[in-house]
């Protein structure tokens, strides 16, 4: 049955045409935004999916620049403790070489006073945004330090922060405050044999100037200085040495953790952004081929709904 008052051909053509027309708008969507899935609306899921870990990787982004700045604590001690180390190797070689009869102990101990002054140096300079693991003047003992190291979500959903720990008060070399807490500054006892005879004596390498009394004797030396005396200080200074040593082999596997954690966590980021895209990024290739589809649907159902209109005028003509 033919009808001038419902158009059904023309009804069926509009409604295709309008399916082309919101395909193509959501292609055009894609296109433009590279993304297949923009908003919740989308895909609901792979929305939530993306929204958590795009801010997940947010804070690993922020985890890669603290451990940026943990580095730069970390490489900053150890230099001052690689570079102390070199020192007091040195004050030991002139402590032995002051045990050699008929030398010069004043002007030994003069080059000795000049190392120490270095040490000091060193110690006070191996600071990086207000922090020095080397040398402490405040009234708080140096104690272990946290580094923020990664950004963990669970299963369960729930967050949390792993730190790197470092306890300074084995690489403190000076504490003015408590003498003590400082390798150079603290008494170190030292057991030497002179001749058949075992002793036992305290030393300390620097004067902390502190208002703390030092015990011990420090390693200083003049011409009435025995041999004995000798063999003490360069028992205590190896002493020293072996502790130094440790505390830098300590601070040099805390500096290797960090270079392979910031390594993992730029790995990390990287994953999940191809992550989120693979569940979100649009595939050009295939959006293109689409639209180029769509457009000639497009035609084609502007021409179907031009001829089911044109039918109806057709009627008029059996009434002529």
């Amino acid at each position: 049955m033919t009808s001038i008052m419902t158009n059904t051909a023309a009804m069926a053509a509009l409604k295709t045409l309008r399916g082309i027309d919101q395909n193509m708008e959501m292609t055009q969507n894609r296109i433009s935004s590279g993304y297949k899935v923009d908003s919740a609306a989308d895909n609901a899921a792979y929305w939530s999916i993306a929204t958590t870990m795009r801010s997940d990787n947010k804070a690993l982004s922020t985890v890669q620049d603290a451990l940026g700045l943990a580095a730069s604590k970390s490489d900053t001690a150890y230099t001052g403790l690689e570079s102390s180390i070199d020192v007091i190797s040195t004050i030991k070689s002139k402590l032995v070489a002051a045990r050699e009869p008929g030398v010069d102990k004043d002007k030994i101990n003069k080059e000795i006073n000049e190392l120490k002054n270095q040490l000091q140096s060193i110690a006070e300079s191996a600071s990086f945004s207000g922090e020095n693991w080397l040398y402490n003047e405040s009234i708080t003992p140096p104690g272990t330090k946290e580094m923020v190291g990664s950004f963990n979500r669970a299963s369960d959903g729930t967050v949390s922060v792993t730190t790197l720990k470092f306890n300074t008060s084995d690489s403190m070399l000076i504490d003015t405050n408590d003498p003590t807490n400082g390798i150079l500054t603290n008494a170190t006892t030292a057991t030497w044999s002179y001749g058949t005879t075992t002793t036992t004596g305290t030393y300390y390498l620097l004067d902390a100037q502190s208002s703390t009394p030092q015990t011990g004797t420090e390693v200083t030396i003049s011409t009435s200085t025995s041999n004995d005396d000798l063999d003490g200080m360069i028992s205590a200074v190896d002493l020293m040495l072996q502790k130094l040593t440790d505390a830098a082999s300590t601070l040099g596997a805390i500096k290797s953790r960090i270079d392979l954690q910031d390594t993992f966590v730029k790995n990390l980021s990287d994953t999940i952004d191809k992550g989120v895209g693979r569940l979100v990024d649009a595939d050009m290739n295939e959006e293109s081929t689409k639209m180029k589809a769509l457009q000639t649907q497009q035609q084609l159902g502007i021409q179907a709904l031009s001829i089911a209109n044109t039918n109806a005028e057709n009627i008029l003509t059996l009434f002529k």
